[in-house]
């Protein structure tokens, strides 16, 4: 005889039932994150028989943020109810939620879906799971349709040929659906697909493509734009295959409709065309006279009308400059790269400096420097910040091919500009980028101009650009060394100090220069350390802005720890300042002046 249920049995149940009837959605919400938990209570068993019919009901009226986190959940509920043998019960929960109106729902009911198909034999694949989708495929709502559209990846190589025949067949259904958004979805999922009947050769035979063909022409005769677009995934996809058997016998066609996409009147499918010309030209590799073909299309997009196709394909450049001779590159395509370096929308031209570069190894030295190197120059000019800034962050490649001799110039006011822009942002960019710069371009480049400019960042206005100089010193300390740090950085702050200046007449000056010798401890020599940096630090321990000598309390844990290995160093010129300050009035001072000094005593035993 079976055991009745205990009130503490039933309390997990309860507990949910509870907390979904709560009028405040969140709680609600919350209660659907804990069905693992409460599951685990329950047991396997249990879950079964009361757990997911009673979340059966649920999934029939509520809030769509409940549902989200119900289908989200109920993809990794397989091990919850006993294992794979049971885990199609899961399924008409999520049928419901997949057929929702709310996109998130639907999606979260998909990805939980294909979660559970994975755990699925070949047997309940074939009795539950692909009627499911034809059930969904073949309902007179379109959310339904819609989802099913991203449920046949998982399963499409699982079965048989004359299932995955039929489920190709109900594809080709969606694919042709009167709903948009139906067929949107069956033209996004596609690609997954032919990927997959790729990845698996064994699993796929002629009829199949068959199929896969009328789809494609399909999309690709669409009306409607926002469904043609996404039909260059496809082809991608479609050739990927070929290519994998080694047959070209259909790349004319698939040529023929690469072209088609690429001059398309709708200018959503050129940008996507455009976006993704790099992957469609690789796949014609191969075969030189078909990549001749691409170029005058490549070449239109470069000057279309539509400001998106163009900031797209210029991201292609490099990827297609591979794929071409040099004097295809240098005779046609350049010229049109000179045109858009100064194209109307600052938008393109930032979407050609990020890229520009990369074509640089493409071409010899000589040519780089007459043909190249002027549009870079042109393009450090631009009055658009973010163009400056992406010619200045991928400057490593043209410096590689010619040198930076040639560059700094133009690229040194490119930068002192950027350094002054009105834009603390923009100022913060190009702070960033200068270690970087300093490491690829080699010491030389800081002379001068940009000693004066990296020193500057520390006075800035803002506090984001001075803890941004700090941060950034540092690091030129360490590509450049000691003796540079030395004179190009401690020196010249002291003298701001020396009468000379009132710039260390400012408290948050002077704390910038307190953080910036603090950082600078470990990272030069233990001489300067000791003769120029400590004896500063000595002289602000009694500044008379508490700040400043609870953050020197702080600084000498730094020096401390540094010069760990000379314990009469510490002995004379450390804890005689940090027990001074350990006195001090101010109970913040005090405070970190005895962290400090604990933590000193720590390191000397």
């Amino acid at each position: 005889m079976a055991q009745e249920n205990t009130p503490e049995d039933l309390y997990p149940l309860a507990l949910l039932m509870d907390e979904l009837k709560h009028d405040d959605i969140a709680n609600r919400v919350n209660a659907m994150q804990k069905l693992d938990t409460i599951s685990l209570a329950l047991g396997p068993e249990r879950t079964r028989e009361e757990l997911i019919p009673f979340l059966q009901d649920v999934a029939q009226d509520d809030e769509d943020e409940v549902f989200a986190a119900l289908a989200e959940q109920l993809g990794h509920f397989v091990p919850l109810i006993g294992g794979a043998e049971f885990a199609d019960i899961l399924i008409p929960v999520l049928q419901v939620l997949a057929g929702t109106e709310e996109p998130i729902v639907r999606d979260k009911a998909v990805e939980s879906l294909n979660l559970i198909a994975g755990e699925l034999s070949a047997e309940q694949i074939k009795t539950k799971f692909a009627p499911l989708v034809e059930e969904l495929a073949n309902a007179e709502w379109f959310s339904s349709r819609v989802s099913s559209a991203g449920l046949f990846q998982s399963i499409i190589v699982k079965v048989d040929d004359e299932l995955r025949n039929v489920l190709l067949s109900i594809y080709a259904k969606l694919v042709k659906d009167e709903g948009p958004m139906v067929k949107r979805a069956a033209a996004a999922h596609l690609p997954k697909i032919i990927d997959l009947l790729t990845a698996n050769p064994d699993k796929s035979n002629a009829a199949d493509w068959d199929y896969i063909s009328a789809m494609f022409g399909i999309l690709t005769s669409d009306k409607q734009d926002s469904v043609k677009l996404l039909s260059v995934d496809v082809l991608i996809s479609i050739l990927k295959f070929f290519n994998s058997k080694n047959d070209t016998s259909h790349h004319k066609d698939l040529l023929e409709t690469s072209l088609k996409l690429i001059g398309d009147e709708s200018w959503r499918v050129r940008y996507m065309a455009a976006d993704r010309f790099e992957a469609i030209g690789l796949n014609f590799a191969e075969n030189p006279d078909f990549i001749s073909e691409l170029i005058e299309p490549f070449i239109s997009l470069l000057k279309d009308n539509e400001g998106e196709v163009r900031k797209a394909v210029a991201k292609q450049l490099p990827g297609f400059g591979k794929l071409i001779s040099k004097d295809t590159l240098l005779d046609k395509i350049l010229p049109e790269v000179e045109a858009l370096s100064t194209d109307q929308s600052e938008f393109v031209r930032s979407s050609l400096a990020s890229e520009i570069t990369g074509l640089t190894p493409l071409l010899p030295k000589d040519i780089v420097i007459k043909n190249l190197l002027p549009i870079f120059l042109t393009m450090l000019k631009d009055e658009f910040p973010e163009v400056k800034l992406n010619i200045i962050s991928k400057l490593k490649i043209v410096n590689d091919v010619i040198g930076i001799d040639l560059l700094a110039d133009s690229l040194l006011p490119a930068i002192s500009e950027l350094a002054k822009d009105k834009q603390w942002r923009v100022r913060l960019a190009i702070i960033e980028y200068i270690p970087l710069l300093a490491e690829q371009l080699g010491i030389r480049f800081f002379d001068e101009e940009l000693s004066d400019l990296v020193l500057s960042w520390l006075w800035d206005n803002v506090y984001s650009i001075r803890e941004a100089a700090v941060n950034n010193l540092e690091k030129l300390a360490i590509i450049f060394g000691s003796d540079w740090a030395d004179k190009e950085i401690i020196t010249r702050v002291l003298k701001y100090g020396d009468g000379t200046s009132d710039i260390l007449n400012n408290f948050v000056y002077r704390l910038t220069s307190l953080f910036t010798f603090t950082r600078l401890v470990p990272v030069v020599s233990k001489e300067i350390a000791i003769t120029k940096i400590l004896p500063f630090l000595e002289s602000l321990s009694t500044d008379q802005v508490p700040n400043i000598r609870f953050n020197v309390a702080k600084s000498y844990l730094v020096v401390a720890e540094t010069l760990r290995d000379d314990p009469q160093l510490i002995n004379e010129r450390v804890i005689p300042v940090v027990e001074s300050l350990k006195q001090d009035q101010d109970v913040d001072v005090k405070y970190f002046a005895n962290q400090t000094f604990e933590k000193i005593v720590e390191l000397m035993n």
